[in-house]
């Protein structure tokens, strides 16, 4: 499998303790692929789903938890803050959005439910550091509340794209209007239960 790399947004020069540190905390793409991240059976639903839930543009990143079956047990979303990429900050933003709407796992065995993180950008679909950050901090943050680490997908104007599987469409995309959920939908049979499980899951929250 074959990605694309878009340049760094870096300037180049020496690097500080801190940004060595960020790249520390971020995964490349063949780590993410060989990680064995369990595939969406369908991708398609799922992204159109949370972008009609949320409405995501450029920044936000929107946080799914996902049952044996692949139905919305809870989602959130919220508003990337303007600083370099790093790993561990993007960790504690999806762990405390996470904690919000939906009880830990960590007392089960194993994890039984899976999260997913969708990542709403401006560019293409090539792999960025900031990409990379995000995947280290959904897979510490689904270690920490006992969740298995599922799909990370990017939505920018180019459409979707689950990376690490070379699997994408190009509607929903960053500029597309939501399309509504259809009947059959596994996320709009769970929309009464997602609403009951914790208060306003639903709802845009900026980070902290």
């Amino acid at each position: 499998m074959t990605f694309g790399y878009a340049p760094s947004s870096s300037a180049p020069g020496s690097a500080s303790s801190g940004s060595a540190s960020r790249l520390a905390r971020m995964l490349e793409p063949a780590e993410w692929a060989s990680a064995g991240i369990p595939l969406l059976r369908n991708p398609r639903e799922v992204v159109s789903g949370l972008h009609f839930r949320h409405r995501p543009t450029p920044a936000t990143a929107v946080v799914a938890v996902l049952d044996h079956e692949e139905r919305l047990a809870a989602s959130a979303s919220f508003t990337r803050r303007p600083a370099p990429a790093d790993g561990w900050e993007f960790r504690n933003a999806l762990l405390a959005h996470l904690r919000r709407v939906l009880p830990h796992d960590l007392r089960r065995r194993s994890p039984v439910r899976t999260a997913v993180l969708l990542y709403c950008r401006d560019g293409d679909e090539r792999w960025t550091e900031e990409d990379g950050a995000w995947m280290w901090g959904l897979r510490d943050a689904c270690t920490l509340h006992g969740l298995r680490c599922g799909a990370y997908i990017t939505l920018t104007a180019g459409g979707w794209q689950v990376l690490g599987e070379g699997r994408g469409g190009r509607r929903p995309s960053s500029d597309s209007a939501p399309t509504p959920l259809g009947e059959d939908s596994a996320l709009e049979r769970l929309a009464p239960r997602i609403a009951s499980g914790a208060p306003e899951p639903l709802r845009r929250a900026a980070a902290r």
